[in-house]
C-alpha cells in the first residue's frame, strides 16, 4: 500500500517540530527517515501512527485520509525502541495481544501467533516471558507482534538502538529477510547512517523539521544535494573551489579536480565545495603502487594520527595550509604508517562531487 504525507506541520507550543514535510512511500518500499536528534523524524512517525492528532497537512493511505482515524483503526504495525512488551504476559500472549483486541478467534489467533514466531526465528519460545529473553529475542517478539496483525504499513522506531553491534547486524539481516518475504510498505526511523544505507530502498534526511534530501542510498551518499546531507551520511574531505567553465570539474588549491557528474544548480564560475569520501583516497609512500583509475593529487601531506580498525586503518592527515582529511586504508600487513610520516595522496577518478559552498 502507498503512504503519502502532504505538507505535514506539527507544532509543540511555539516550537515547530515538522515544517511542511511531503513524502510518498511506494507499495512494498522500505523507506527510512534519517536525521540528528530533534530533527522531527520520530514526530513524523508518531503522526503517521496516529499518536499525534493535531497537525496541518494530511496523511493518506492508498489515497484515503487518516485524519481523525485513531491508531487502533489504522491497522499499522509498530515496533518501538524499548520494545514495549508486557512483562506479565508470555511471548504468545504478547504477540497475540493485537489479535485478541481485534476479536480474532482463539484457533486462528494461535495459528497466526505460531506463524509470526516462526517468521522471526522464535519457534518454541511461546511460553517464555520477556524477562527470560535476550535483547535480540525481545526485539524479535516485538517484530512478531507488529507482523501478526497483517498490517497495512509497518512502522519501526529506532528498533535496533538498544542492541550491541553484533546483534544490530543480525537483526538488520532479519529485517531485510522479513521485508523481502512480506513485501510490507515500511517506514523506518533511525539516526544510524549505516542502518539506512544498508537497508533502505529510499530515504529522507530531515533537519530542524524540514526535508533536506530524498533519494536512494547510493545516490545520496555519493551525490548529496547539500553539504549538511554529505556530512551527515559520513566523513567528507572538502575543499573550496569554483566550478570550471565546462561544469565537469572544479578549480581548487590542489588543482583542477574532475567531478563525477556536473553538479545540479551550480553554474560555471560558482563558488562550491568539492568533497570526496575517505575510502576514495589512498596514501602514497615509497613502494606504493598507483591503482588503475586513481590520480595523484598535487599535495604533500603528513600523517597526524592513525586508528587500526581491524579490516582497515583510519588515518588523519594534514595538507598544506592546515587542512585535515581522513583516509581509510585497507592494509594487509601488521605495519601501518607512523605518525609524522610524509605521504602523497591519490584519489579515485570518480571521487569528487560538489555542492554549493554557502549551504551549511
Amino acid at each position: 500500500m502507498s503512504l503519502q504525507i502532504d505538507n505535514l506541520r506539527v507544532s509543540y507550543g511555539s516550537t515547530r517540530a515538522l515544517d511542511g514535510v511531503s513524502l510518498k512511500l511506494e507499495p512494498g518500499e522500505m523507506f527510512f527517515l534519517l536525521g540528528p536528534s530533534g530533527c522531527g523524524k520520530s514526530t513524523l512517525l508518531r503522526a503517521v501512527a496516529g499518536f499525534i492528532e493535531e497537525f496541518e497537512g494530511d496523511i493518506r493511505i492508498d489515497g484515503q485520509s487518516l485524519k481523525g482515524v485513531p491508531p487502533h483503526k489504522r491497522d499499522f504495525g509498530m515496533v518501538f525502541q524499548n520494545y514495549a512488551l508486557f512483562p506479565h504476559l508470555t511471548v504468545d500472549g504478547n504477540v497475540g495481544f493485537g489479535l485478541e483486541a481485534r476479536k480474532v478467534s482463539s484457533d486462528d489467533r494461535k495459528r497466526r501467533v505460531v506463524e509470526a514466531l516462526k517468521m522471526v526465528g522464535l519457534e518454541g519460545y511461546g511460553q517464555r516471558r520477556p524477562g527470560e529473553l535476550s535483547g535480540g529475542q525481545q526485539q524479535r517478539v516485538a517484530l512478531a507482534r507488529a507482523l501478526v496483525i497483517k498490517p497495512r504499513v509497518l512502522l519501526l522506531d529506532e528498533p535496533l538502538s538498544n542492541l550491541d553491534a553484533r546483534l544490530r547486524w543480525e537483526m538488520r539481516e532479519e529485517i531485510r529477510r522479513i521485508h523481502r518475504q512480506t513485501k510490507l510498505t515500511t517506514l523506518y526511523v533511525t539516526h544510524d547512517q549505516s542502518e539506512a544505507l544498508s537497508l533502505a530502498d529510499r530515504m529522507a534526511i530531515l533537519r530542524a523539521g524540514k526535508l533536506e534530501a530524498l533519494g536512494a542510498p547510493r545516490r545520496l551518499y555519493h551525490h548529496p544535494p547539500n553539504s549538511f546531507s554529505a556530512e551527515f551520511l559520513g566523513d567528507v574531505n572538502a575543499l573550496n573551489g569554483k566550478i570550471s567553465a565546462g561544469g565537469k570539474s572544479i578549480n581548487t588549491k590542489l588543482g583542477e579536480l574532475p567531478l563525477s557528474e556536473a553538479p545540479e544548480g551550480l553554474a560555471p564560475g560558482a563558488d562550491a565545495l568539492a568533497f570526496c569520501r575517505p575510502e576514495s583516497l589512498i596514501v602514497l609512500h615509497p613502494g606504493t603502487p598507483l591503482p588503475p583509475d586513481f590520480s595523484v593529487l598535487d599535495a604533500q601531506a603528513k600523517v597526524i594520527s592513525s586508528a587500526f580498525l581491524g579490516q582497515n586503518t583510519l588515518y588523519e592527515i594534514e595538507l598544506p595550509g592546515g587542512i585535515r582529511w581522513r583516509v581509510v586504508s585497507h592494509e594487509l600487513g601488521e605495519q601501518g604508517l607512523a605518525d609524522g610520516a610524509s605521504v602523497g595522496l591519490a584519489a579515485a577518478r570518480n571521487a569528487w562531487s560538489a555542492v554549493a559552498r554557502h549551504v551549511v
